[in-house]
């Protein structure tokens, strides 16, 4: 997320008016750009296109899980494990982790982590006790926590026992997969102050509230709502213990963040330039006009632009690709009242995925920078998670085909589209509450401000159109598809969604270990859509507690035949611009960014 990219998975002193200046169109700037200084304590990195952040508190609730909130994030207050791929494949990042080790038991039902000899940024140590303040907030409110799935974290831990200051065990309810526990579980674990946090108002003292279970739910709304405080990020005193390589500076609700070093940091992962701009803009073709007008540092430029790639390296710039560790998709809701019933007939999703020409769309609409995605484990790195059956298309594009299926579970042609004429569960109907006369429309909530994914939605629309099915297309900027399109019951007013789409840049980036658990499994925390199949959790169940090589492939065949998306083509990331001289650092697969890596080489 991250989420959800929409992740998957841009900066310099910024001044009021340089958007005109320098010609960068005005609706398209959000947070003024300044004209290059030539400074190299500086960087401007571009955000992806219509992007704003709204979230820092290192607890994730619904509607904030965008990457780019977790990367901010995670330059102020640093993970107890930090995994990434910014050194070109995906690993442990003991540099910018608070932990420096984790030992499993042999009978792999518990983990000693031992921590770091680091402090706050108020000079305070950081210790076993604010590793325990997030562990019990988040196990006393773990249903509003974004991250959770049951019978995933914080549920696999059965108690912390703090050694001393700088090592406590995790007690596990069973033994687990140590590949799943260190990179999906462990990874979420966010030190948090508690010196600072543990309190229930902006006046209260700090006191051990969390741990008590009422208290610990008066801590947790307390923060939140402080979350919500975007225009308050920079002054209040609350966010100004850190314990990562850099401190906000401003935080505009305009999407404007200026990140200054940490100077108090005394970690293995410190700032190379003093000051991060993260710069927000309407349009790609908004971020386009600044990167020629030399007031952006690290942006992009659209797929379909590669073409002109000329223009940019002429400006001083080279252009590299961003692949990414992800899927792509549009989630079902399953709960809806008028398509629902028709969205858990298998027959019916093999039409739809039958009816989307991926190969086409990757090579054309993408310039060939996407790969096909048939199923839940990504298909752009080669790795042993993934199925045979998964990587061999099971249901090859084709429009005839997938008509015909329609058309013999019960569905006829009328002007057009598809309608239910033979209702029932059995041979040649329409399957069990599919009413009569239910014609085959769908509507899509889908991400704006990106060419790709507009093109895409018009493409998908017309073969839509050759099978027989109605596909209408709304679009909101990303953070509102996020928060509109979440979990709900089928009588629920906020029900009404059909489809989702929230990235043409990766619906989701896992992490270094891609389970499904959080997407796939039966009320999985970003399981949207409420897809739900016994079979599945028993093999993603699997996936977190077997050693077996047989785990992940078996589940990557299943998901790739039963359905629980539309899979569409995983584009790359981005394609990254970036300043001739600014170096020191791969792109991260995970999709998220490091400023503290960057430095200006020459």
């Amino acid at each position: 997320m991250s989420t959800a990219r929409t992740a998957p998975r841009r900066r310099r002193a910024l001044v009021v008016g340089a958007c005109a200046a320098v010609g960068v169109l005005l609706s398209g700037c959000t947070g003024g750009v300044s004209a290059p200084s030539g400074s190299k304590n500086e960087i401007n990195y571009a955000l992806p296109a219509n992007f704003t952040p709204n979230w820092i508190v290192p607890i994730g609730t619904p509607g904030h899980l965008n990457t780019n909130n977790a990367s901010i994030s995670q330059v102020l207050w640093e993970p107890l494990i930090a995994y990434d791929g910014s050194s070109g494949e995906i690993g442990w990042n003991k540099d910018n982790s608070l932990a420096t080790d984790a030992k499993f038991a042999a009978d792999d039902k518990s983990v000693t982590i031992t921590l770091g000899d680091r402090h706050w940024s108020d000079g305070e140590p950081i210790t076993a006790r604010d590793v325990e303040f997030w562990f019990n907030l988040v196990r006393e409110n773990k249903k509003s926590w974004a991250s959770y799935s049951p019978g995933k974290a914080p549920d696999v831990w059965s108690s912390f026992e703090t050694i001393d200051d700088r090592h406590f065990t995790l007690d596990f309810d069973r033994a687990y997969n140590q590949q799943w526990m260190l990179a999906n579980e462990l990874s979420m674990i966010r030190v948090m102050p508690q010196h600072v946090w543990d309190k229930t108002s902006d006046s209260a003292a700090v006191s051990d509230l969390d741990r008590t279970p009422a208290g610990a739910e008066k801590v947790w709304a307390y923060l939140i709502d402080a979350g919500k405080k975007i225009s308050r990020y920079a002054s209040d005193p609350l966010w100004k213990t850190v314990s990562g390589p850099y401190r906000i500076k401003s935080f505009s609700t305009s999407g404007r963040v200026e990140l200054v070093e940490n100077e108090k940091y005394d970690g293995g992962g410190a700032a190379h330039v003093k000051q991060i701009n993260l710069l927000s803009f309407t349009t790609v073709a908004a971020e386009e006009n600044a990167l020629r007008a030399g007031t952006v540092d690290y942006g992009y430029i659209r797929a379909s632009d590669l073409g002109i790639k000329k223009s940019f390296t002429d400006l001083g710039y080279h252009v590299e690709r961003w692949s990414g560790w992800a899927v792509t998709y549009m989630p079902y809701n399953f709960n809806n009242p008028e398509m629902g019933a028709v969205f858990r007939q298998l027959y019916a999703r093999q039409a739809i995925q039958m009816s989307v020409d991926q190969k086409t769309l990757s090579k054309v609409l993408f310039n060939g920078t996407a790969v096909p995605t048939y199923g839940p484990v990504p298909q752009g790195q080669p790795s042993a998670f993934l199925s045979d059956e998964q990587k061999a298309e099971p249901y090859p594009f084709s429009n005839s085909a997938a008509r015909k299926l329609l058309t013999d579970h019960g569905w006829t042609m009328r002007d057009g589209t598809m309608v239910c004429t033979s209702p029932g569960a059995g041979e040649g109907q329409c399957g069990e509450g599919v009413e009569k006369g239910t014609e085959f429309k769908m509507r899509v909530l889908s991400q704006s401000g990106s060419t790709e994914t507009d093109n895409m939605m018009s493409a998908l629309q017309s073969s839509f159109e050759e099978t027989g099915i109605d596909f209408d297309i709304k679009t909101a900027p990303v953070n509102s598809v996020l928060s509109q399109t979440g979990q709900c019951e089928k009588d629920d007013p906020a029900c009404k969604w059909q489809l989702s789409f929230f990235g043409s840049a990766g619906s989701w980036y896992f992490p270094a270990y891609p389970s499904g658990d959080a997407l796939f499994a039966s009320g999985g925390g970003s399981n949207f859509g409420n897809y739900s199949n016994p079979e599945v959790d028993r093999l993603i169940d699997r996936t977190t507690t077997s050693s077996s090589l047989d785990a992940m492939p078996d589940y990557s065949k299943a998901l790739a035949e039963d359905l629980p998306v539309i899979w569409l083509p995983e584009p790359d990331y981005q394609v990254s611009v970036i300043r001739d001289g600014l170096g020191g650092f791969a792109q991260d697969s995970l999709a998220n960014f490091h400023p503290a890596m960057w430095a200006w080489t020459e």
